[in-house]
């Protein structure tokens, strides 16, 4: 078909509309490639990123599939939401990202969810502490910010490697909370930009 197409336009197989239609075709396949190539270059850096934090690998896997299991367990990620921080009627969860929460303890890594009525942290891995009588209490380290509550989100960057991206979260009584090693760093941004908008 393609040869009927180049001997009846403009007499002359090698006319430039020819060559400009098949470039043009190569040119958004090679577009597409280019697109996905990005997109699984970012998904992978954000994987390293994530596991970069983790005190051991072993350790990050162990989290990530107990983490799993507890979600299949209770239905679904929209459930754990609910079943960690009591939702209550019209709220909705908008996303839930796996990342990490700066601490005095260093990073401890969990899911961050993002609802139309606040953004919240639950710790994949029980934290250990010590009680007043001595006794070991674990417990999941929670954060939960109503967006009402949220002053502003200002992204950062490591400045001496800009693909070390960081989401910071200052309260309206400054309290600062600092986010980081996100699976998709900017969905996750764009979505809390997007329901402290609509908030």
């Amino acid at each position: 078909m393609s040869v009927m197409v180049l001997e009846n336009f403009n007499g002359t197989p090698f006319a430039n509309g020819v060559v400009f239609k098949i470039a043009g075709k190569v040119d958004r396949k090679k577009n597409t490639m280019i697109r996905h190539e990005k997109k699984a270059d970012n998904f992978v850096h954000g994987i390293r990123e994530h596991v970069r934090l983790g005190p051991k690998i072993s350790e990050t896997v162990k989290g990530k599939l107990s983490l799993g299991a507890r979600i299949l367990q209770l239905g679904g990620v929209k459930r754990v939401f609910k079943q960690i921080f009591c939702v209550g009627e019209g709220e909705k969860l908008l996303k839930a990202s796996q990342c990490y929460l700066s601490t005095t303890a260093g990073p401890t890594a969990g899911l961050l969810f993002i609802s139309t009525q606040r953004v919240a942290f639950c710790s994949e891995r029980p934290i250990k502490f010590s009680s007043s009588n001595g006794e070991l209490v674990r417990f999941h380290y929670k954060v939960s910010i109503p967006l009402r509550k949220v002053k502003r989100v200002d992204p950062s960057e490591n400045v001496k490697n800009p693909s070390q991206k960081y989401m910071e979260i200052v309260t309206v009584d400054n309290f600062d909370f600092w986010f980081m090693g996100f699976l998709n760093y900017q969905k996750s941004f764009n979505c809390l930009q997007q329901a402290l908008s609509q908030s």
